[in-house]
């Protein structure tokens, strides 16, 4: 792994890109379903990629595409984009979309800075970042994907009312991030009680990576409105 990401001049919030083989199944729909239904590169507005969407959504590393397929399952009116910089999740993603037959989801391989960039302003209604790399080492905290810029890109990238939904289960992560958030004047934390933070919110969907319970702490929910 390098120490910079090339494209950006700034540190890498993810680790690898790809790790096993690929199945050939996926390879295929690599090479196939993919690009039709990749982000676009250069500004864009999520409105234009589905005739009629009525919400348009953001999940920055969706992993194995779990959440981000069943998601769009549950709300097929819905646009949802899904940022991804390892190869292999991509792959896992694409056999849920083409197995799931959706047509409402639009993929990216890469920095979810680099969609956040192209993004039109206040053309998201929500955002998830479910269980990023929490890089628990303090010489690698500037590594975290939550940071005071990556705030504003989701600040300027989110209508007012917007949601951002944010877990983790790593307890210093969790503080890390209600910190800065609790810091911007762009966003407020819509917890009133515990519970809100400790039980997972009534749309929520399990992935198998939550399940393997890696971190130190029970899951964090936290949800956040744009202001």
């Amino acid at each position: 792994m390098t120490a910079d990401d090339p494209t950006h001049g700034v540190l890498r919030s993810y680790g690898r890109i790809k790790a096993r083989p690929i199945k050939p199944r996926q390879a295929a729909l690599l090479e196939t379903l993919a690009p039709n239904i990749a982000i676009p590169d250069g500004p864009f507005d999520p409105r234009s990629l589905k005739t009629g969407a009525a919400e348009a959504w953001l999940e920055i590393g969706f992993g194995g595409g779990e959440h981000m397929a069943g998601q769009a399952a549950r709300r097929p009116e819905v646009l949802i984009l899904g940022v991804e910089p390892f190869l292999n999740g991509v792959a896992s993603a694409l056999r849920h979309v083409d197995e799931m037959g959706l047509a409402n989801v639009r993929i990216h391989q890469g920095d979810a800075r680099e969609v956040l960039a192209q993004i039109a302003p206040a053309s998201l209604d929500r955002a998830f970042i479910l269980f990023p790399d929490p890089w628990p080492k303090t010489r690698h905290h500037k590594r975290r994907l939550i940071q005071e810029e990556t705030i504003a890109a989701l600040a300027r990238a989110l209508k007012s009312g917007g949601r951002l939904r944010f877990a983790t289960d790593w307890k210093d992560y969790a503080a890390w991030t209600l910190e800065r958030m609790l810091k911007s004047k762009d966003f407020r934390w819509l917890a009133e009680r515990a519970d809100d933070w400790r039980l997972p919110p009534a749309d929520h969907l399990t992935t198998r990576y939550e399940t393997k319970a890696l971190g130190d702490c029970a899951p964090v929910f936290l949800e956040f409105g744009r202001i």
